[in-house]
């Protein structure tokens, strides 16, 4: 199989690739570059450096491609908030961009990273696939704008589809070679990083008046190493015919950002300080997943669940590469 990874040099989608390589997927990767790095890539996969904007070079990194795993994205979802129109265009507009490009090259098969964002403020948790869809901030707006073109063109030209819909992602590679390195970092766990390593003065907790117990928000952080495994699920179950789907991936524990801090506190030895902060805008209360779906379907269960572990991972990775990827 010749897969075409989208996103294919960022924090998740490297991740992907190296497992398919791995597992002797022919793979190639198209990315701008603009927020991922070669140094994330195996040696000898073939990187088409472009924009998904640029149709005549996706159209190009299609040729003899049987599917293509879509990871390219704009991710940080209080930026969605200040700057739409850059999310707008990068996740929805270029996966219409995508999806025709696939419509004329005759790739038939596509396995679509999503959100829990899609959900914004759920009625109950843990949240099933058929919850309803609210999200409250244009983040979650566009990746659910994407999941119904997807729908469309699935209908209308039989574009056979997997949607993945993350939680919290968060580790590294157990390996500690490989892990996150966002130009603007975001992500509750990096930041922890961030203040342990000294390489901030604190560490910010938006909002401490939540209706939670400790009055900050609960997510559900699942391994970026469980995330690729659910690629490569996602593809075997395509091949093997299955129907059009949709499946949360977590871990199905939510841990408050209070939580968060006191593992980080624990597994890196260091008290380092944090602020309270206001809330940001769109952020929902609390996200944990139901996967259910996802393990009797795909088969798929996190491996690397406890959040000691992935804190752990994320703290190898960021004492013993201080500069990410050095770039």
């Amino acid at each position: 199989m010749r897969t075409l990874v989208t996103g294919g040099a960022g924090y998740i989608g490297s991740q992907t690739v190296r497992d398919l390589v791995t597992a002797g997927t022919e793979v190639v990767v198209l990315d701008d570059l603009s927020t991922g790095h070669t140094a994330a890539l195996p040696d000898g996969v073939a990187l088409v450096q472009a924009s998904l904007a640029d149709a005549a070079s996706v159209r190009a990194a299609l040729d003899g491609v049987d599917a293509v795993l879509h990871f390219a994205a704009s991710i940080e979802a209080g930026e969605s908030v200040t700057d739409p129109r850059r999310f707008w265009r990068n996740n929805t507009a270029n996966t219409l961009t995508l999806l025709d490009a696939m419509v004329d090259s005759g790739v038939h098969r596509l396995v679509f990273s999503s959100t829990a964002a899609v959900y914004g403020n759920p009625e109950s948790v843990p949240i099933t696939e058929d919850a309803p869809l609210r999200p409250t901030n244009p983040y979650g707006q566009t990746k659910l704008a994407s999941e119904m073109a997807i729908g469309d063109y699935a209908r209308a030209y039989g574009i056979r589809h997997v949607i993945l819909r993350y939680f919290n992602a968060a580790g590294a590679d157990p390996s500690g070679l490989h892990g996150p390195d966002h130009h603007h970092k975001t992500h509750l766990i990096t930041l922890c990083m961030e203040a342990a390593a000294g390489r901030v003065d604190s560490l910010s907790v938006f909002g401490t008046d939540y209706p939670t117990p400790d009055g900050t928000c609960i997510r559900d952080y699942i391994h970026v190493a469980d995330l690729a495994a659910a690629h490569l699920d996602a593809l075997r179950y395509l091949g093997a015919g299955g129907p059009d789907a949709v499946f949360n991936l977590g871990n199905g524990t939510g841990h408050s950002v209070r939580d968060v801090v006191a593992c980080a506190h624990e597994v890196t030895g260091v008290d380092f300080a944090v602020v309270e902060a206001s809330r940001r805008e769109g952020d929902p209360t609390e996200l944990v997943a139901s996967s259910e779906r996802a393990s009797a379907q795909l088969g798929w269960r996190p491996t690397r669940g406890d959040l000691a572990t992935i804190v752990g991972d994320a703290w190898r990775w960021h004492e013993s590469h201080p500069r990410g990827y050095g770039e």
